[in-house]
């Protein structure tokens, strides 16, 4: 994946801005905060001089969230249909499967490096938001991911409880899966961290976590 400082073979002065824009917006939200983060910090670790340059190319804090999001869209999406047939393709008692629709596009993201763990700690923050209260491009850009179809799968499948505890374990295995991926990668670039498991058996003992908290006696 090109860093804020590699250029693009190609690309035009205005897609190199912009991309580099993009790469810098992503690192500062994730640290910072999509609503708090510096436009103005993040217009100088882009390398541009004129600061006006995030409202030149993207017209707003929102258009550049919308940048950002859509960098990993066909990914994620495409991912998540490929595991989501498979999962349809089970019995409706079989949670493990529509957890992994989840967890799998997300493990393999990470795996892609700092921008990808930083773009999961962004979607971290945006599933705590309520979606009335976003703005409608942002919504639209969640929701091309295709994260409501495993969602809706995952809500079939959860054992029955009262649905306001069914929404709060929901959003929070959400977070936690999130979170979890993007702290491996990070600690994995520390050289004193402890040692983890690889990819396949995090990934697995991951969906074995999550579907352990869905399926908890309730309170």
């Amino acid at each position: 994946m090109a860093g804020p400082d590699s250029v693009v073979p190609g690309s035009s002065p205005a897609d190199e801005t912009r991309r580099r824009l993009v790469v810098a917006a992503t690192l500062g939200f994730a640290e910072h905060g999509v609503h708090t983060a510096s436009l103005l910090e993040i217009t100088r670790q882009a390398g541009q001089r004129n600061r006006g340059a995030v409202h030149y190319h993207f017209g707003s804090r929102t258009g550049m969230l919308v940048a950002v999001l859509e960098q990993h869209v066909e990914l994620l999406a495409g991912r998540e249909h490929e595991l989501l047939a498979v999962a349809h393709g089970r019995p409706d008692t079989d949670l493990a499967s529509a957890v992994e629709a989840l967890v799998r596009p997300a493990v393999e993201l990470a795996e892609l490096g700092g921008q990808g763990r930083a773009y999961l700690m962004i979607l971290a923050q945006l599933v705590e938001e309520d979606p009335a209260a976003m703005d409608p491009e942002v919504v639209s850009a969640l929701e091309r991911m295709g994260g409501y179809d495993a969602y809706a799968l995952l809500e079939r499948r959860v054992p029955s409880m009262p649905d306001d505890l069914r929404a709060e374990r929901l959003s929070l295995v959400t977070a936690f899966i999130l979170r979890a991926i993007a702290d491996r990668g990070r600690a994995g670039e520390q050289p004193t961290a402890r040692r983890q498991l690889d990819l396949e058996p995090f990934a697995a003992n991951l969906v074995a976590m999550v579907v352990g908290m869905l399926t908890a006696p309730g309170p």
